[in-house]
Order: C-alpha cells, then structure tokens, then sequence
C-alpha cells in the first residue's frame, strides 16, 4: 500500500497548468484543489460533514493556535486532528510562522491593498536564531515558537502532510532584510527536517495519526535572485515531499502574479507546489496557470460570516445584507448544485442576517465551499481540455 505519492495526470499544452493525484494515507486529492481553513480545529460554524457534503477534499488546522488552545497534547490524546475533528480526509498543518508575519504585520490582504505602515502587534516580541517570541492571546504567557517546537506540535497534531518553520516577510521590509530571514528559514527548515527525523514521541516520520510527510517553503521576498536562492536550497538541501510558496508576495495583484510566475515553474513538477495565504478566485485562475496545485485562505469561508456569497462574473459575490435582497424569492445562484441554492431564497438569508441568526453564517458558508469546490473542478476539467483561457473568461463574463 502506498501511503504517500505525487502524480502529474496531464501537463497542459498552453502553460504551466497541470492536474495531479495527490495521495496520503487519509485519501487522495485530486489536484488543483483548495484548502479550506480550520484554523483552531474548527470550520467555523460548519461540522466537518457538511463540508464533505459539499465536495471537500482536504482541510487545514493551525499550529500556533492550537498550541495555545486546547494544547497538541490533549489532541495526540485522541490520536490527533483528524479524530478530534471527526475528519478522515487529508489535513494539512501550517508551522505557525505565518503568525510571525500576521501577528507583527497584519494580513497577506492588508499587503495586496498596499497597507504599508501597519504598526507592528506587541503580541510578536521578538524573533531570533532561536525562533519567535509570542505573547499568549489565550493567558498572557509567553511562548517561544521554535522549528523544533514546531514540528513537535505538529507531529503531535497528526495532520498529514506539515511545513517547516518559516518567517514570512512582508513586501515593505527591505532587501537585506529579507536576505537575512530567508537564510535563518533555510536554517529553520534544516533545523525542522532533523526534529522530523528523529525519534521522540513518535518514530521519525509519524506523527500521533500515522506517517507525515513535510513541505519545505520558498521565501526571498519580491527578490528573484534571492528567491533563486531559495528555490535552490528547497530543492537541493532539504529532503522533502512537496514545497510551499511563502513570504512576500508583492504590495500589488500583478506583483503577486510575477513572483508566483517566476518561482513555480521552476520547482518542476517532481513535488506538489502549495501557495500559501491566496484564495480570491481570480487569483487562483490567474496562479494555476504557473503550476500551483493547492491554495490555502481564509477567505471563502470569512466572507460567508461577513455575509457575502460567492458567485461568478466580475462582481464576485453578493451582499447578501443588501436590502435590495429583503423580498428576492431567488437562490443565490440559480445554476448552483449546493444545499442552500437549492432550497432557500435570498430573502431568507438576508433575514437571518438581519436577525443574527447562526443558521446564516451555516448556509453562506455551505454555499461558499461548495462554490470554490466546484470552481477546482471546472479548472481541473479546462486544463485537461486545454481549454482553461476560455473557461476563465466564461467565468468572469
């Protein structure tokens, strides 16, 4: 039985499109796919059922706060995310470095729209050879993230396939900057791949739901010689099974567009490449394109709570507390195949909204994630019909 194995099925004509079969010991996934984000263990307001209902393939929980609350060790209790969560799919943990960047920054979105003079959160207080220094949002203690305490939690969590520890810069720091964290993370990812192999808690390579397999990440910044730099390192000094794009992605969407195009198709297609933090369907049009064949963000499932439903065309989505919606008989969608298209109105979810009614967030985000599902699918299906410039614009028309 193989438990871990990656598959180009088809390498489009046209670009650096292609469709995989990603397999892990918890299922396969077919490739490109999207993430959905269970940040603290949870979907938020979704059971694990309902998104498997609506078509999900793989979900992915958050070393840093999981840390914090309930603790990785009450969850290798129950042999690890996937029984905690009552989720036999494939998962996917991040290392926690993100939060340095999110924590002392803010957000990848507060990036692409240019906010360049975020004020740095006290909650980050340090970061160093050693690791990063946090404040305890749950009690006030402080926690030091390392690489080795990272792999350790996330050995503990049982997720299969983990990340190395990285800093992820952001696009207003300067060169030399970026130099030196991208360095310390190859450090950091070294340091990561030797507390992976060795033999603690589990035997190497196992976490407490089974075998893991780890991603390293490419960093530099907006930089191609030092992403150059790092692609090297990721793919020559470092054993791993799939590779992460990270850091700086650029203060624009057309500088996000040009690092992501310079760095994936140089990685090849011997691993599965996984771009971190990016899940606006443009985006993801755009990115398949350069050969990513999964994407994480929070995204879909926050707009839901904010409500805002997903849909295709230029707008995007609708305002679903829009009061132009208070008396819409009408789905969301009419051509969606989702739970919540097929049996209730725009004017029902407006009034849950309105009222503050849970069962709001529920259906919104039902709708989203069988939404984004779906959007996979259809780019999975145009690539290998060389069709996939020709779908983009149907989509967007």
């Amino acid at each position: 039985m193989i438990n871990f194995s990656w598959q180009v099925e088809y390498q489009s004509k046209n670009n650096n499109a292609r469709t995989g079969i990603l397999t892990t010991p918890h299922g396969k996934i077919n490739t490109p796919a999207f993430i959905f984000c269970a940040t603290k263990g949870a979907l938020k307001s979704l059971t694990t059922n309902i998104a498997i209902d609506n078509n999900t393939q793989i979900i992915l929980s958050n070393t840093f706060h999981l840390m914090l609350q309930p603790g990785s060790d009450l969850i290798a209790n129950h042999g690890g995310l996937h029984r905690f969560l009552n989720w036999n799919g494939p998962m996917l943990t991040d290392s926690g470095g993100f939060q340095i960047f999110s924590l002392g920054y803010g957000s990848v979105a507060d990036e692409i729209k240019g906010s360049a003079n975020i004020k740095r959160n006290k909650t980050l207080l340090s970061i160093s050879e050693e690791g990063s220094l946090f404040k305890s949002y749950v009690d006030g203690s402080f926690k030091l993230l390392s690489p080795e305490k990272s792999i350790e939690i996330q050995r503990n969590l049982g997720a299969d396939l983990i990340l190395v520890f990285d800093e992820c810069t952001p696009f207003h720091v300067d060169k030399s900057y970026t130099e030196m964290s991208m360095r310390r993370s190859h450090r950091w990812a070294t340091r990561s791949l030797n507390r992976f192999n060795s033999q603690i808690k589990y035997k190497p390579c196992f976490g407490s739901a089974g075998e893991q397999k780890l991603y390293g990440i490419v960093q530099g910044g907006i930089y191609e010689d030092l992403r150059e730099e790092s692609i090297e390192f990721n793919l020559n000094k470092i054993d791993k099974f799939g590779i992460a794009i990270g850091g700086s992605l650029g203060s624009s969407k057309e500088e996000m567009y040009k690092v992501v195009n310079f760095t994936a198709p140089k990685l090849g297609n011997k691993y599965p490449i996984h771009l971190l933090g990016i899940g606006d369907p443009r985006d993801i049009w755009n990115l398949v394109k350069s050969g990513i064949d999964t994407f994480d963000c929070v995204s879909p499932t926050r707009l839901a709570r904010h409500g805002s439903a997903l849909i295709k065309g230029k707008l995007g989505k609708k305002n679903i507390k829009n009061k132009k919606f208070a008396n819409d008989l009408s789905p969301v969608d009419t051509t969606c195949g989702c739970s919540t298209c097929k049996n209730y109105s725009l004017a029902y979810l407006h009034h849950l909204f309105k009222a503050e009614e849970l069962l709001g967030l529920q259906l919104v985000t039902a709708h989203n994630i069988y939404f984004m599902n779906q959007l996979m699918k259809l780019i999975r299906i145009s690539i290998e019909n060389d069709s996939l410039d020709k779908a983009e614009k149907d989509w967007f028309s």
